[in-house]
């Protein structure tokens, strides 16, 4: 199996998932190149992997448009999805993303699977939360948005990290 790893990152998150993927595919002695970003995958790298390993952060629920590019072009190929957003507390918000991700494959491609983890947010959207919460005194809604911001701080971490490649380890078995 010659496996590529591809990833769009745009505050290092997912690059830190997309790193302990790359370490433990040559740990098990298993061809991969990359992780490349998007714009760095040429049509060779494409042609001489069999599985890609497409790595993404959340935009709007689903991932930005330079990884969808390359997922257009994966047909034939396996594939493995994983990902962070920023909300982390649903397993079922995370399928949905994926799902949504999933959605860029061609008919052809053949879908292993996926896991997400949080991932901390830029600083300004916890400046944003807390103008709206002044706007909005006692909104609990708003409030849970910048709980949410305080508690992704620390993702991914090291357990966020196991379960992805643990996944990865056994969708590629």
């Amino acid at each position: 199996m010659t496996c590529l790893i591809v990833v769009s990152s745009k505050s290092g998150n997912t690059r830190l998932v997309a790193d302990a993927l790359a370490s433990e595919l040559a740990g098990a002695g298993v061809a991969a190149a990359g992780p490349f970003a998007p714009e760095e995958v040429a049509e060779t790298e494409l042609g001489g992997a069999d599985t890609v390993l497409a790595g993404f952060w959340t935009d709007k629920g689903d991932c930005a448009p330079d990884l969808a590019a390359v997922l257009e072009r994966l047909g034939g190929k396996r594939v493995f999805l994983f990902g962070t957003a920023g909300f982390g507390g649903s397993e079922a918000y995370f399928a949905q993303i994926l799902d949504r991700v999933r959605a860029h494959l061609p008919e052809d491609a053949t879908y292993l699977g996926g896991a997400m983890c949080q991932g901390k947010m830029g600083a300004g959207v916890r400046a944003r939360y807390e103008a709206m919460l002044a706007e909005h005194p006692g909104d609990e809604r708003i409030r849970g948005m910048i709980d949410n911001f305080d508690a992704a701080l620390a993702h991914p971490d090291e357990a966020d990290l196991a379960r992805i490649v643990a996944a990865a380890r056994e969708a590629l078995a």
